[in-house]
């Protein structure tokens, strides 16, 4: 099998990674890409007006992140901690936020006494009714939604516990530059392997029978190989056929679609302000946040982070889980109105004071992309077995890989894709 042809669909970081260690190891190639670019859901954008480059998905590095980290490194990229202070808005004053998650000794408490995974939301209900606790719901439940894009009602608590435990969410450096010279390392290294990398060439069809894939892209161009790795974001492979972006097998697959459909995938809307200056530190507006690094509130877009430690005046709005994917296609207008007005009324002003201050703006709807229909995972109760079935090789000729694929503590990660296409690589050499 050394030589033996490979097609790649997906080049995210998982795809990248799999192409090059794949054709480092004397397999030939071919890694297929929807976009026009590389990376997936990692897009560091310039031009638009702002004055440097900024994250449009993937922006921090969540935990350890051994992989990231190593391969940061070899690209020459430095990271470092987010800065400034967390504020959160109370009783109509902004406070300062102790904590990324309230009460998490408590909350890890009842969740170490659970006897078995049940939804959040559920958990929250049993292990902490009534009205005393309903503020420590309230904040849980958002902060479910907001940092891991999760439906309360779906997700597991055992693994979000794992996780925030594990302290990803407090451990959040920025790589410097973005995530772009790590995408970059990836497709040169893999290219320079031998792997042939075709960008403007989504898979409508696969044809497969054991040792053997047809691949079939909407322009009639064929690929055929003796196997295929699918790293696409679970959003497309949950697509059914009369969805545009459908993504086919003959003969068909419904068990994949099924544990597919079983995994969690939330939808984020990013929002990206550059103003003229860091106004909100002023002592003269209503609520001045100085040295602000995150903002929480309820709010229809209700967390916010600066660039700090970098100085420019960059706010980015952050709306995730089943809220953001209710405002899946809503006009990009609409959205850039919503996330002004929270942030002018977190900070106690108005829409029509921000909007003569913005110097550059964008808004980035992942549900609504039609090459990710999504974010990034989450655990839901029963995701392993359907995790299992994903990584189980079919006929060993379709393989699967990618962030939702990965079981360790820090899911829907750039570590998360990584580790996982890895972990896949190992099976095909």
């Amino acid at each position: 099998m050394s030589h033996s042809p490979i097609i790649i669909v997906g080049a995210g970081v998982a795809g990248l990674l799999a192409a090059r260690d794949l054709a480092r190891a004397g397999r030939t190639v071919t890694v297929l890409e929807a976009r026009p670019r590389v990376g997936g859901r990692i897009h560091t954008a310039g031009g638009g007006g702002f004055s440097a480059p900024v994250e449009e998905g993937a922006e921090f590095i969540h935990g350890d992140a051994p992989l990231t980290k190593a391969l940061l490194r070899e690209a020459g990229v430095s990271w470092q901690d987010t800065g400034g202070r967390a504020y959160q808005l109370r009783d109509g004053q902004l406070a300062e936020a102790e904590e990324f998650i309230p009460d998490m000794p408590r909350l890890l408490a009842a969740l170490h006494q659970l006897p078995a995974d049940m939804p959040l939301a559920d958990f929250l209900q049993q292990y902490f009714p009534g009205p005393a606790d309903a503020a420590m719901r309230e904040q849980i439940t958002r902060f479910a939604e907001g940092f891991d894009v999760a439906d309360p009602r779906r997700a597991s608590t055992r693994g979000l516990g794992q996780e925030w435990e594990a302290g990803g969410a407090e451990d959040s450096p920025r790589p410097n530059g973005g995530y772009r010279q790590l995408v970059e390392l990836l497709r040169r290294q893999a290219q320079a392997a031998g792997a042939a990398v075709h960008c403007e060439a989504p898979v409508a069809e696969i044809r497969w029978q054991a040792g053997q894939v047809e691949v079939h892209c909407p322009d009639g161009r064929t690929f055929r190989a003796r196997q295929a790795l699918i790293t696409v974001p679970l959003g497309v492979l949950r697509l059914g056929p009369a969805e545009p972006g459908y993504l086919g097998f003959v003969p068909e697959l419904p068990g994949v679609q099924a544990a597919a459909a079983a995994l969690g995938f939330g939808s984020v809307v990013k929002v990206l302000l550059e103003f003229d200056a860091p106004f909100w530190e002023a002592d003269t507006m209503p609520r001045p946040a100085p040295e602000l690094g995150f903002l929480f509130a309820d709010a229809p877009f209700p967390t916010w982070w600066s660039a700090l430690p970098d100085g420019r005046p960059l706010l980015t709005g952050w709306l995730g889980g089943p809220p953001a994917e209710a405002r899946r296609h809503t006009p990009v207008a609409e959205l850039l109105t919503e996330a002004l007005r929270s942030l002018a009324g977190i900070l106690g002003t108005t829409e029509a004071a921000l909007r003569p201050r913005l110097r550059a703006q964008r808004v980035v709807d992942w549900g609504a992309d039609p090459w990710a229909r999504g974010a990034y995972s989450y655990a839901t109760v029963g995701s392993e077995a359907a995790r299992r079935l994903l990584l189980t090789p079919v006929a060993d000729t379709l393989y699967f890989a990618g962030e939702a694929l990965y079981a360790g503590p820090n899911s829907g990660t750039v570590e998360a894709a990584l580790s996982s296409a890895a972990q896949v690589v190992r099976l095909l050499v």
